[in-house]
């Protein structure tokens, strides 16, 4: 499947589509679970409540945050690919997070979660029609296409996995 186009979805998630690499988004999907698992599984537990400056997620809240990521643009992708018209509101992920307990949780508790998720909408994903694929709905007041959000949630993922790397795995804490 081809990349999106710039008015299948709204510019901010530019920076998400953008990080996909090569056109294959199905298969960049079914290998992001083993790519975070091998980024985050040598970490030892203590590590995962750490966060490199004050009012900063802690590794497992943004572990967490790929998660809720992963379900918000999954239930948009069904709903607008089965025809559904209904506007979709937006979330507070700020929210999410204070209510989401990530920092009770263990590493392999959380990457097994967004394996399962990821493996459900996979199982979604490859059964989409041609004509499912270019269904557009309207999500957080944007129009976006049901092709822009299988790119979308690729590149939430890597955007975090490069934030993982950047601000948390390079710092003496961790």
């Amino acid at each position: 499947m081809s990349r999106p186009e710039k008015s299948e979805y709204h510019p901010y998630y530019e920076n998400y589509v953008s990080l996909v690499t090569g056109e294959d988004v199905v298969s960049v999907l079914a290998n992001q679970p083993r790519e975070l698992k091998s980024l985050l599984s040598p970490l030892a537990e203590e590590k995962g409540t750490f966060a490199y400056a004050a009012g900063k997620w802690t590794i497992k809240e943004l572990l967490s945050h790929i998660i809720d990521g992963e379900r918000i643009f999954a239930y948009r992708l069904l709903r607008i690919s089965r025809g559904d018209e209904t506007p979709i509101e937006g979330f507070e992920q700020d929210g999410y997070i204070e209510n989401s307990h990530a920092n009770e949780r263990t590493f392999a508790d959380l990457l097994d979660e967004f394996e399962e998720l990821r493996a459900a909408n996979l199982r979604q994903i490859r059964n989409l029609r041609q004509e499912d694929w270019a269904r557009t709905g309207t999500a957080n007041n944007a129009t976006v296409s049901v092709r822009a959000l299988a790119w979308i949630m690729a590149g939430h993922v890597v955007h975090h996995c490069n934030i993982l790397r950047l601000r948390y795995l390079t710092a003496d804490e961790v």
